[in-house]
């Protein structure tokens, strides 16, 4: 099985309603598919997700990347060569990860098809089923309330809110949510770089003064400050999980080492892929931490990606997968099966994508 060729396209669908976090409001989603054609007639998906304020990448600098630099590094190449073809596209070019992810996770796709098993079962498979959180989108406390008794009411456990607009406001909107759901619904607060380092101790100690009882907090601080990672993570009860400060192996090596963080979160966006993100899953469960397995706002190509991952490992212990429910349509016929909360896996190879619906292909 050879690939025979490399295709892309764009996609656009409209959310549900907008998606607001401290760093961005969304209306629509934009996607980057790619489509592997192998010589046997076989096809493999692929999705990447522009985010600019996260990983820098944007819709025209994915496609040329993946046109320009990656494609006719790969044309010829056997599929059973994972190991060669990641390197291919990893040296392509600098950064650009999110369309490595996109190639890469088409390849994997193609890879268990040809092995004739979905591809959770090659890259581990520890579980055959999950549990997603679901995020609200940082609002007024009395929306964010109503939001989450919903999603509550749509039988969610796991809630993750959105703050880091204003830190005084986001005890106010933490505790709304709290008082309405009960005390046996676990919350994970992410504050998407909003707070400074003292301000985000200020509010995760009133936190812990009220017995509120976040699970975590996910990156509480800028990307780049990992002192001040550190700082909040040593200066308060409540586990921190680093988000946009952790893109790399290294940088996981980086934040370990230096005890900033309690938990990470890897997202195939920001590793480049999955051979990358099973080298920071093997460090962090090497250092004893635990693993989430998140999406920026994506389709369900990628998300099915994420989620074989997510299956495939032990140690990836918790789930923000929510994304494809937040679109106003499913454009994906096939991949994972999306039931509220629960994720499960149809006894398909590969990543059991069959075909999408509105593409607009980029020449």
């Amino acid at each position: 099985m050879k690939i025979k060729d490399l295709k892309v396209y764009y996609l656009k669908v409209p959310l549900k309603k907008e998606f607001k976090t401290s760093l961005r409001t969304v209306k629509i989603a934009e996607e980057i598919i790619v489509e592997i054609e192998t010589d046997t007639g076989d096809i493999g998906y692929g999705e990447a997700a522009p985010t600019a304020v996260i990983t820098g990448d944007i819709n025209s600098s994915i496609s040329g990347i993946i046109q320009k630099y990656i494609r006719p590094k790969l044309i010829g190449e056997s599929i059973g060569n994972i190991e060669k073809i990641h390197f291919l596209i990893e040296e392509s070019a600098v950064n650009n990860n999110s369309a490595k992810a996109a190639v890469e996770m088409a390849v994997y796709d193609l890879f268990a098809q040809k092995l004739d098993v979905p591809l959770y079962k090659i890259l581990g498979g520890y579980r055959n089923s999950l549990n997603s959180d679901l995020s609200i989108s940082v609002n007024s406390p009395a929306q964010m309330k109503v939001e989450a008794l919903q999603a509550v009411s749509d039988g969610y456990q796991v809630l993750k809110l959105k703050v880091g607009k204003d830190y005084q406001k986001d005890l106010d909107r933490f505790r709304a949510v709290r008082n309405a759901v009960g005390k046996n619904i676990k919350i994970r607060l992410d504050a998407n770089q909003g707070w400074q380092p003292k301000e985000a101790v200020s509010i995760i100690r009133a936190m812990e003064a009220e017995n509120l009882k976040p699970e975590l907090i996910e990156q509480p601080v800028k990307a780049d400050d990992y002192q001040g990672l550190k700082f909040v993570r040593d200066s308060v009860l409540t586990p921190i999980m680093a988000d946009e400060s952790l893109f790399s192996a290294r940088d996981c090596l980086h934040l370990l080492k230096m005890q900033a963080c309690d938990l990470i979160n890897i997202k195939l966006m920001k590793a480049g892929g999955i051979y990358n993100a099973l080298k920071i899953n093997a460090i962090a469960e090497a250092y004893g931490i635990e693993v989430m397995l998140g999406s920026m706002l994506e389709a369900k190509v990628s998300v099915t990606a994420a989620a074989h991952l997510a299956a495939a490992k032990k140690n990836i212990t918790r789930l923000d997968l929510d994304a494809p429910l937040y679109l106003a349509e499913d454009p994906v016929e096939g991949g994972i099966i999306l039931n509220g909360r629960q994720i499960s896996f149809p006894d398909e190879k590969g990543l059991g994508i069959r075909k999408l619906n509105n593409l607009i292909e980029i020449k």
